[in-house]
């Protein structure tokens, strides 16, 4: 079984990555929505003196986020936010195909806006939950389909160079069907790492309809929580996880949950009792792959929470593990 960590602040240094690959980390992710694979060498360099044996990178892909803020911007409830031109920055796409009335979620959901009125290149919103926004935090417009393309022309770069870098696995953001794994795949020909895998994540619902179509196509599939948790209500995602996790057994397609696993720890060394079920049943369901986010990337103790997610997945029977 592997686990992955997430590369970041908390543990971009060789000590910490080296200590996390002594607690069982098999891999690590580095999210590439926050900068490109060229302007992280000196994380890559940090990442082979440890030993990290696999290294993920996720594109920036079809994936709707904030743009570059020149800082954090306090959003009150009910007060007012223009998004796009003159005000916070965000896709084109986004602003053409929103109508008045639709909800917008930011950064994971723990923001909530509604739109009230587009003007020219803008839309202007009530803040329904309000909250501290950053850069590059996620949008989700639930039950809204925007058109964008699945690479950028970031990720196409980024994947010129991934071999170069070691990379070993592609993870593919709100994949949406069968042609953005072909794009994606025809992409990777192009820059000559055809052999790299292409790890499929499903964060909308768009995805988990055509996830029978494309699960031939993909090396293992991601099953990411946090944007799949906005586009349904909150109650109905461990269903769903369920239901994606026996397709993929039922397929022979390996499968990786991600997102919250211990969320807790970002703040406490000791995990809560949900979190360490959550992670026990995962493995039970089959899981190939667990992977910590924000945990090890900005949490306060990176370390201890792979040791938690390591030692509580050896629990399990050994035929899950």
């Amino acid at each position: 079984m592997d686990f992955y960590g997430t590369i970041g602040p908390s543990c971009g240094d060789t000590e910490t990555l080296r200590q996390m690959v002594d607690a069982g980390m098999t891999g690590i992710r580095m999210n590439l929505s926050h900068g490109s694979l060229a302007s992280h060498r000196d994380w890559l360099e940090r990442i082979h003196e440890a030993g990290v044996q696999q290294l993920l990178i996720d594109l920036q892909g079809p994936e709707l986020r904030i743009g570059v803020l020149p800082q954090p911007v306090t959003l009150p409830e009910g007060g007012t936010v223009r998004l796009g031109c003159r005000g916070i920055p965000c896709p084109a796409e986004l602003i053409a195909a929103v109508a008045p009335g639709q909800q917008l979620l930011l950064d994971d959901g723990k923001i909530l806006v509604q739109a009230d009125r587009r003007e020219t290149d803008s839309l202007l919103c009530t803040v329904v939950r309000g909250g501290v926004l950053q850069s590059r935090k996620s949008i989700a417009a639930p039950g809204l389909r925007v058109e964008m393309p699945t690479l950028t022309a970031e990720d196409l770069q980024n994947l010129h160079i991934a071999r170069d870098c070691g990379v070993t696995g592609v993870m593919l953001p709100f994949v949406r069907g069968r042609q953005d794994i072909l794009a994606l795949r025809r992409a990777l020909q192009e820059a000559g790492a055809e052999d790299i895998r292409v790890f499929a994540k499903i964060e909308n619902l768009e995805g988990v309809r055509a996830l029978p179509d494309f699960l031939p196509l993909v090396d293992q599939v991601v099953i990411a929580r946090g944007d799949l948790g906005n586009a349904m209500p909150l109650w109905q995602l461990p269903r769903c996880q369920k239901d994606l996790a026996a397709a993929c057994r039922s397929a022979g397609v390996p499968f990786m949950v991600v997102t919250q696993m211990l969320d807790s720890m970002c703040h406490s060394a000791v995990p809560t009792r949900a979190e360490v079920s959550d992670v026990y049943n995962a493995v039970l369901d089959g899981a190939a792959s667990l992977m910590l986010t924000g945990e090890t990337a900005a949490g306060l103790y990176p370390v201890e929470a792979m040791e938690y997610l390591v030692r509580t997945a050896a629990t399990a029977p050994a035929e899950n593990v």
